[in-house]
């Protein structure tokens, strides 16, 4: 008896260390988020406060706009006087020898017939060459010489009298081919196109061809297709001023969906970094604030105390286009905290438009709690490490290029206990779109009552509460999409969070209504793109539908007004941050309009009620009048996916249309309009039924009707599931997911037959038609590799080569909040 008993409770012992052991894994899985990325997300709030680092450690590379253009974050820490940077590489210097036309109005002599003999050589005769300023261009409105011709040779000729140079520095932008000379002979030359100066290390040999006196830089430029642009010069990248700098060992990296957290050690004590974006959608007081933190916790690591110092600099290159634009910095103090702020002396507030671009009006603002531990004071960027490293904590610049907004934080005695201090990284636009021409504030600072002080102090006080938020927010974002999917799943959404928000602005309209617009990123620079809109659109369906009603409103306003002429929906409002009406040069009839219809629907599902459908009730009946006449079979045009080039007959946006016309009928029976609901209804269930007969190929359906050699990704069919339409049958679904299944390269399912390239956010899109959990993860495990294994080191591309990995084009675009399509679809299931 005794020994069955004994038995008994050994089994119930090792059930329990077994359910323990199950629930530690669980749990472990839970808090383990994402290790790998493509850039690391720090400091992201909108598409121009946005900082990345483009390497799997921290202190490998200097910090990023998502652009790929340095604004540099540099940490370091002090240990008993041994130096360790943990944060960034310190920006080159330039000093500059030749200005080009960001500096100064340069001129020289240009041809556009092609010259005789030996035209790059000093002594050549160029008299009867007239003469320009640069930037030479056909951009009319930058252009200060206009070339529009297919070549241009220009010869600049210019003085030196120091020849005491340390690294030579071609400073070039060019479009398209160029080649370049220096005293007559070749420098450098290449084909292709820059959209901004490059800088060029020339070798060490080319230093020899300047001479004291009359030097001559001479430039042939090739336009071979588009714009055309030419301005140079030359500078010197100086030395370090600073030496004796050890690495902080990194030990590890995680990301969650707000935060991005670093772990190092160096001799004597272990730092954690946590940057925090407190990007919750449930609270969009805290969410539009445009403040982040950088956490500093430093704790002894071999049971003695250390004396320990940690610094943090931020270069005001945070807050221009270009290096060359003039700043000014100050330093004081506001309700409680130490606040050094900095921004451009010129202020052009809202003047630039367009996509490879950087905000160069508002102001960047370092801060923290006033305290006897901390030290603020402003640099040049160049002395920024060495006046931390000599122990000169004092201000030596106010205005001038690059300079630095330094913080030093005395840690004092550290010992086994963790103890933490924080930095706030903030940014005030001032304005921060044009909307139908008038300038919008931000939506944090709308009712003209707050100020970035107030949001700075507002931000320091709640600190504790916002990352308790944070943290929970973290966790259950993830728990959720790993009960979606796997922790492969899981990651990618990490990685999409805080991507696709940042790439957006929050606002209110004059009218009061809610704005998030988009900029579509390294693409055109469009504003409030509703392709874009459309397949980011599941991450805000989840959790605040609110915001993808801003991201629709203004282009209902757009429409509804006497501006629009058509009876179709619009691309965009404009080139971003002018949001004044459409600027795309081609109308998406059919893309569009599916896109508004099937939205508005998604967007009374996730509220429960039909109130923003009725207020646009006569233009979305406009729209689905459209569709049902010209959405079934689609003439020759463009859709979301434009790269591709235009195609009639298309078959997944004929699925767009038949969709669309269904959720139009599922709102009007909403409505209570049952008439409606039923013609269409009867409609949208036909095409479908014609739709499988036209575009059935064997075994799968064609990517345009009557050609059954092609095949392309069904994504558009997700919102018949989604929406819960069944206009399609499963086997539909069956059909397409296990021929994709035969199509998959390395990287990815390509998105049609015609190219190997792929979209990201369609493959997770048509990843959630699956029926079963292992057709989805062989459809998403690609998109993991090519998330964690490109050889692409940029904030995630959306548009990637299946065959190697490699970014086509495109990054940083909200459309990966795409990616959570598989959770919405299964919150909706139930």
């Amino acid at each position: 008896m005794n020994h069955e008993l004994s038995t008994m409770n050994n089994k119930k012992l090792q059930k329990l260390l077994l359910l323990f052991l199950i629930s530690s894994i669980a749990n472990s899985i839970v808090h383990a988020q994402a290790t790998k990325a493509p850039a690391y997300p720090l400091i992201n709030h909108n598409t121009y406060f946005s900082i990345w680092s483009f390497g799997d450690t921290l202190n490998q590379s200097t910090t990023k706009h998502w652009t790929g253009k340095d604004q540099s974050l540099i940490g370091l820490i002090k240990v008993d006087g041994a130096t360790y940077r943990f944060m960034g590489k310190e920006s080159p210097v330039y000093q500059t020898l030749l200005p080009a036309a960001d500096e100064t109005n340069w001129q020289c002599k240009y041809t556009e017939t092609q010259p005789a003999g030996d035209w790059q050589k000093i002594k050549f005769d160029d008299s009867n060459w007239k003469t320009g300023t640069a930037p030479f261009t056909d951009d009319t409105e930058q252009a200060k010489t206009l070339w529009t011709s297919k070549d241009i040779w220009i010869r600049r000729s210019f003085p030196l009298d120091n020849l005491d140079i340390n690294k030579l520095v071609l400073k070039l932008r060019h479009d398209d081919n160029v080649e370049v000379y220096i005293n007559g002979d070749e420098v450098y030359n290449t084909i292709g196109w820059t959209s901004d100066f490059k800088m060029i290390a020339l070798k060490e040999k080319i230093k020899s061809k300047l001479r004291q006196g009359e030097n001559m830089l001479a430039i042939h430029c090739a336009n071979t297709a588009g714009g055309s642009w030419l301005d140079a010069g030359l500078v010197d990248e100086t030395k370090p001023k600073f030496s004796g700098v050890l690495l902080a060992r990194q030990k590890s990296v995680v990301i969650n969906a707000t935060q991005t957290i670093y772990n190092f050690k160096c001799v004597g004590v272990d730092l954690k970094v946590t940057f925090t974006s407190p990007l919750l959608m449930d609270d969009l007081a805290i969410f539009s604030r445009p403040v982040s933190y950088v956490s500093y916790q430093v704790k002894s690591n071999d049971g003695r105390n250390h004396n320990v110092k940690v610094f943090f600099s931020a270069s005001s290159t945070i807050a221009v286009n270009t290096p060359s634009q003039d700043v000014t910095a100050q330093k004081y103090a506001s309700s409680g905290l130490s606040v050094l702020k900095a921004g451009t002396v010129e202020q052009p507030v809202l003047k630039k438009k367009g996509d490879d671009l950087r905000i160069d009006w508002g102001y960047m603002y370092a801060a923290v709690p006033n305290s006897k531990k901390v030290v603020q004071y402003i640099t040049p960027q160049a002395d920024a490490a060495a006046s931390f490293i000599d122990n000169k904590y004092a201000s030596t610049a106010k205005q001038g290029k690059s300079l630095a907004l330094n913080t030093v934080l005395n840690f004092a005695n550290v010992g086994a206990a963790p103890a933490e201090q924080f930095v706030e990284l903030g940014y005030d636009d001032l304005y921060s779109v044009q909307y139908f021409g008038q300038n919008l504030k931000p939506w944090w600072k709308a009712d003209g009552k707050q100020t970035i002080e107030s949001e700075l102090s507002k931000a320091a006080t709640d600190y504790a509460l916002v990352n308790k938020k944070c943290d929970a927010f973290n966790k259950s974002m993830y728990a959720a999409a790993l009960k979606a999917g796997d922790k492969h799943y899981a990651d990618l959404c990490v990685l999409a969070y805080r991507q696709s928000i940042s790439a957006h602005q929050l606002l209110k309209s004059p009218k009061g209504e809610i704005l998030f617009l988009s900029k579509e990123n390294f693409s055109n620079g469009s504003i409030n793109t509703v392709d874009v809109t459309y397949p980011s659109a599941p991450l805000y369906l989840i959790y605040n539908p609110h915001l993808l009603e801003g991201m629709l409103n203004g282009i209902f306003q757009y429409c509804e007004s006497s501006t629009w002429p058509n009876n179709f929906a619009a691309h965009d409002l404009g080139t971003y941050p002018l949001a004044n009406g459409q600027t795309y040069g081609e109308n998406m009839p059919v893309e569009e309009s599916g896109n508004m219809i099937i939205l508005t629907a998604a967007i009374v599902k996730a509220e429960g009620n039909t109130a923003f459908a009725k207020k646009h009730w006569t233009i979305l009946t406009k729209w689905a009048a459209y569709l049902s006449t010209n959405g079934f079979d689609p003439g020759n045009q463009l859709c979301t996916d434009d790269f591709a080039g235009h195609l009639a007959r298309n078959a997944n946006l004929s699925v767009k249309a038949i969709v669309a016309l269904g959720a139009y009928a599922d709102l009007a029976a909403k409505l209570g309009n049952k008439s409606v609901a039923s013609q269409y209804k009867a409609l949208a269930a036909g095409m479908a039924g014609k739709w499988q007969s036209l575009a059935q190929a064997g075994d799968h359906y064609s990517l345009v009707f009557g050609s059954k050699d092609s095949w392309s990704q069904k994504y558009n069919l997700v919102w018949d599931k989604v929406l819960g339409l069944h206009l399609f049958p499963p086997t539909v679904y069956k059909t397409e997911i296990n021929y994709y299944l035969t199509k998959q390269n390395e990287y990815g399912l390509p998105l049609d037959s015609r190219k190997t390239y792929t979209k990201s956010d369609w493959i997770l899109w048509t990843a959630a038609l699956a029926d079963n959990p292992k057709d989805f993860k062989a459809l998403v495990n690609p998109v993991y590799k090519y998330a964690t294994k490109t050889p692409t080191r940029v904030p995630l591309s959306d548009w990637h080569e299946t065959t190697d990995g490699k970014m086509v084009g495109f990054q940083a675009r909200s459309v990966v909040g795409g990616y959570f399509m598989k959770i919405l679809a299964d919150k909706w299931a139930k």
